[in-house]
């Protein structure tokens, strides 16, 4: 029995935002719980068939994780980890606390089985993050995804990536550069290959510096084209980074079940879900192509998010290359069983 269907129903009622802050209350209330609700909420129970990862130096619990922006504090990891995923994603953090943008920042599409935020790295900072995750029971791997703020001018956005890191180095697993989010003006600029260049070489001399080096990822956004991802390959292999993250929400706005006056008073945005499926697999199978060519060390590792809502889909891009999965979207439209039914056919199929 799975009655997230009619979770999702009661939370559907309420307005986006306050339903995704109910929902992160009520998981950390319930956490000790959790374990034993999983055929309730159709969380993966255990299976001799779900293996482990040994993936950038972590072992991954499953191929499944968590993708950065439902748990941007921290502030249910160890509830979420009880879900059943691989691996958590926290953030997008900032060096200092801050708002986010004005509301209303957050709607559903269910037609189209599609969300648009433009919540603006809105987080309580890097301090804060960082200490919540020094108390994680879980022993799954937890990344940062970090960013940098609103204010900071795109010449010193080096600074806040390089603060992150440091605050939070000790406590998170894996470091993820967010350079791509639609939704702070001017980051995207900072995915041009000189800027990203002087973030990912700070960054990772200071990883290099530290007794115990982290993994570091580079988020990048769906609209990149082939050039463009040839230049980030290229700059991901220079700086030795560990992989790549394709990919973040999309400025497109291909909805069919809302009109265009509609669409229109959204406003601005990213746009994830089902819409986002077919750009972001395109990006993952060009980047594929790409480091098959580049990278001679063969240890950039992939993984794939945006689009992600069945099983089908994660193994679709398991076969295209990606190391490992995320969901957001997928998540709050179908619940913890799409992380069970993805494990199922993920491991069902061994040699895709």
């Amino acid at each position: 029995m799975n009655l997230y269907p009619i979770i999702k129903t009661l939370l559907f009622q309420l307005d986006a935002e306050k339903a995704h802050h109910l929902t992160l209350k009520a998981l950390n209330r319930s956490a000790p719980l959790l374990p034993y609700l999983s055929k309730i909420i159709g969380t993966p129970g255990k299976s001799k068939t779900v293996k482990p990862l040994s993936l950038m130096g972590l072992e991954f619990a499953n191929p499944v994780g968590l993708a950065a922006g439902l748990d941007k504090n921290a502030e249910a990891v160890d509830a979420l980890a009880a879900l059943g995923f691989g691996f958590i994603e926290t953030g997008t953090v900032t060096p200092k606390p801050q708002p986010g943008n004005p509301l209303p920042r957050l709607f559903r599409i269910p037609g189209d089985q599609a969300l648009i935020n433009r919540m603006g790295f809105n987080n309580m900072g890097a301090d804060v993050a960082a200490s919540r995750l020094s108390k994680r029971k879980t022993n799954i791997p937890v990344g940062a995804n970090i960013g940098k703020n609103k204010d900071t001018p795109n010449e010193l956005a080096h600074k806040d990536y390089e603060f992150c890191f440091r605050v939070m180095h000790d406590t998170a697993d894996y470091f993820v550069v967010n350079v791509s989010s639609p939704n702070t003006g001017g980051l995207r600029a900072l995915q041009e290959a000189e800027s990203l260049r002087k973030i990912l070489s700070g960054v990772q001399e200071i990883n290099h510096g530290k007794a115990k080096q982290k993994p570091i990822l580079l988020k990048i956004a769906p609209e990149l084209n082939e050039h463009e991802l040839r230049d980030v390959v290229s700059l991901c292999i220079e700086t030795k980074l560990d992989g790549i993250l394709a990919t973040n929400t999309t400025t497109d706005r291909n909805l069919e079940s809302i009109s265009v006056s509609d669409i229109e008073k959204l406003g601005n945005g990213g746009l994830s879900g089902a819409p986002l499926k077919q750009k972001s697999l395109q990006t993952l199978i060009h980047l594929e192509q790409i480091i098959a060519e580049q990278d001679a060390r063969n240890k950039l590792c992939l993984i794939s998010s945006g689009g992600i809502m069945s099983a089908s889909d994660a193994l679709e891009r398991k076969r295209r290359g990606a190391a490992m999965v995320q969901l957001y979207t997928g998540f709050v439209y179908h619940g913890p069983k799409l992380i069970a039914d993805i494990l199922s056919c993920w491991y069902s199929n061994p040699t895709d």
